[in-house]
């Protein structure tokens, strides 16, 4: 028992380091998706020239998400005439490249790893940008988009069609500060904690147990830490597939490479993993179910090799300019609860959380939440 115990202390001492800085970060999320309309997207995401790419990228940055409901929504923008990459790029944006995302790897591993998630996102882009460019061919393309047509349910499909955005004009300022806006950001934010939470859960749970009952001698072997040149090629190439086995999708990643990186893994290996939540088992299901088994290979083997280029690509950049850090510090264990500045951010945090969860009851929330995991059978628009 106390081994359980132990590992359930490190997962609520990750859970409170990282609490108010989740709220924050889906508040901010909240604020940007209640302003930018869905049609506004499709609109500008028609074609794969680099330029669409670069706004394919700022869309997906505005409009975090969870892995699941990402990947619904890019299924749905490529449906309405995004081109098949921009949308592809859209959906790792959305949750690679996110505010909430940069917040918690600066708490929990420092800020260079922050830095190194978003120069390795748009590096993994272009790469992927280029496989495609090769490798895509019309034929595969053309059977995708008829499976996509036929409107296979996957998961957080209502989610991914809900557009929660202002529909009133005015300046940004004028729209967010009205009492539609209020509701707005409440639902958008509620809705991505109801997205998240399964994952955040099991990921924060996963990493605690590894943490606790895994020996670090069992990582400095698995990590080749004894073969500094080895480590460095090997760590890119299977911090992916740790992901891939471990199901946890989005922000639920980030404790567990924390708990790899004080296990030895290279830093370029954090990298991968941290993008590696776009392939994992249930989601390549889900590209089955989406774009046919074919596709499905595609999209998993290039965002595979581009993740692994991009996890190259940062380790070289952040080695030569002396910046990945040569201690490895990274909060796993932290004991217990105390006063400090954490704990005051976490009780301002959750008090502002309860007046947009009483928001978003009081404004006919709930009746939406049921049908935010299904299928919807229209798009809902409120």
């Amino acid at each position: 028992m106390s081994a359980i115990g132990h590992a359930l202390a490190i997962t609520g001492s990750m859970t409170w380091e990282i609490l108010w800085a989740l709220i924050l970060g889906f508040l901010l999320s909240a604020i940007v998706q209640a302003v930018v309309r869905r049609a506004t997207i499709v609109r500008l995401l028609g074609d794969g020239r680099p330029r669409t790419l670069a706004t394919a990228t700022g869309l997906g940055v505005a409009s975090s998400s969870c892995s699941y409901a990402a990947v619904a929504l890019a299924r749905s923008l490529f449906v309405k005439g995004a081109s098949f990459i921009a949308a592809m790029t859209f959906e790792i944006a959305s949750t690679n490249l996110v505010v909430e995302l940069g917040i918690i790897l600066a708490l929990l591993m420092g800020w260079r790893f922050t830095a190194a998630e978003f120069i390795g996102g748009p590096i993994m882009i272009v790469v992927l940008a280029v496989l495609f460019r090769l490798f895509l061919r019309e034929r595969l393309l053309r059977a995708a988009r008829e499976q996509a047509e036929r409107g296979v349910a996957g998961a957080m499909e209502g989610h991914a069609a809900m557009d929660m955005s202002v529909q009133r004009q005015g300046s940004f300022r004028r729209r967010l500060l009205s009492g539609e806006g209020f509701t707005s950001v409440a639902h958008v934010f509620v809705m991505e904690w109801a997205a998240i939470l399964r994952d955040l859960l099991i990921g924060l749970l996963i990493a605690g147990a590894i943490a606790a009952w895994v020996p670090d001698s069992f990582w400095r072997h698995f990590f080749l830490v004894d073969h500094p040149l080895a480590a460095k090629l090997w760590g890119p190439l299977v911090g992916p597939l740790v992901a891939v086995i471990s199901f946890v999708c989005s922000i639920g990643n980030v404790p567990l490479a924390a708990v790899l990186w004080k296990g030895g893994i290279s830093f370029g290996g954090v990298v991968a993993f941290i993008f590696a939540d776009l392939i994992i088992l249930p989601i390549i299901l889900i590209y089955r179910k989406y774009y046919g088994t074919r596709m499905a290979l595609f999209v998993t083997g290039t965002f595979y090799a581009a993740m692994v280029l991009a996890g190259y690509l940062v380790e070289l950049l952040f080695g030569v300019t002396g910046l990945i850090p040569e201690k490895r510090h990274a909060v796993v264990m932290e004991q217990g609860v105390s006063w400090n500045y954490t704990t005051w951010l976490n009780i301002a945090f959750l008090v502002l959380a309860a007046v947009l969860l009483v928001r978003f009851v009081r404004t006919g929330g709930v009746p939406m939440l049921k049908m935010m995991g299904g299928s919807p059978e229209a798009e809902n628009h409120h």
